[in-house]
């Protein structure tokens, strides 16, 4: 990429409670001031998002998501098909894609990053329900409890910010019944009773709890996290573990790494269904034993990222 940068800003202005809008204003000003073109939508719904990208990497600029990781992902599969460059600008309660980066949080270092960063290309998952059509994921895919924190979280905008997933994870653990999960990773399967099972392309989630700690967006690999069956306090305690990744150390959890992963569960309780989540967004409902498996397969260097 030559000369100055052009950008395509689009705004989920939701993010974060409602600091997306103005996270974006200093970083644009700064944009602006050193002579670059700038472009701001707000809102753009995933209908419009298509063609603004489209749009924007027609013009040659670099699209800049702003919001969570819901939002990165909902656009890195787009600007990936319209074989541009992503950049992102943290303005979600996680932001956990761009921990991963290491990106900065001043206004002043992303500025100067979005001007004269270099470019990166990094992994995307691939999650494929059985009929459905298949969905861009940048950081993880998780069945089970952690998905139900994910949820969890949605209606947790009563708490202070710092305390909004702890809260939804301990809550989760407390009330989550475990499912018999039947995991299948570059063919090789096992069937085994579990509280969670993360596929991970991103080390972090769950606003910087390390689920994968060996887990790189460059390498072309997945790691895939498998928390069994404990107790509900043995799992409350074991929590804290996950920030620093001493987590994988347990006896109950188990990691390993491919390129394609399969998965189906039956829950204990009848009638309700493991839930699959992806970057903080609702993604469905894992496929019963009986049936055709959700499918997650990496996708190597699928989007050039400033970086």
């Amino acid at each position: 990429m030559t000369g100055l940068r052009g950008f395509t800003f689009l705004v989920n202005p939701a993010s974060g409670g409602g600091a997306a809008p103005e996270a974006v204003v200093p970083v644009t000003r700064l944009l602006r001031e050193a002579g670059a073109t700038v472009d701001v939508t707000y809102s753009p719904g995933p209908r419009a998002m298509p063609g603004l990208v489209a749009a924007a990497v027609e013009r040659g600029d670099v699209v800049v998501s702003v919001g969570g990781d819901g939002m990165l992902s909902s656009l890195a599969g787009e600007v990936s098909a319209a074989g541009g460059t992503l950049a992102v600008l943290p303005a979600g309660r996680g932001n956990d894609f761009a921990r991963m980066l290491g990106l900065p949080e001043s206004p002043e270092a992303l500025a100067t990053l979005l001007l004269s960063g270099s470019t990166c290309r990094v992994d995307l998952l691939c999650a494929s329900f059985p009929g459905e059509r298949p969905r861009e994921v940048a950081g993880s895919v998780y069945c089970g409890v952690d998905a139900r924190a994910a949820e969890l979280v949605d209606g947790a905008h009563r708490l202070p910010r710092s305390l909004q997933y702890p809260y939804a994870a301990v809550r989760a653990l407390l009330t989550y019944a475990p499912a018999r999960f039947r995991l299948s990773v570059d063919g090789d399967e096992r069937e085994l009773e579990a509280a969670t099972v993360v596929v991970a392309n991103s080390a972090f989630y769950g606003k910087g709890m390390q689920i994968a700690p060996t887990a790189s967006v460059t390498d072309g690999v997945l790691d895939v996290v498998v928390i069994e069956a404990a107790t509900k306090a043995a799992l409350v305690r074991s929590l804290p573990k996950v920030y620093d990744g001493g987590h994988v150390d347990l006896p109950e959890v188990t990691v390993l790494s491919g390129r394609r992963v399969e998965l189906r569960a039956d829950p204990s309780r009848p009638g309700a269904g493991v839930p699959v989540g992806g970057d903080g967004e609702p993604l469905g409902v894992l496929p019963p034993l009986s049936g055709d498996p959700l499918v997650v397969e990496v996708r190597p260097g699928a989007v050039s990222v400033v970086c």
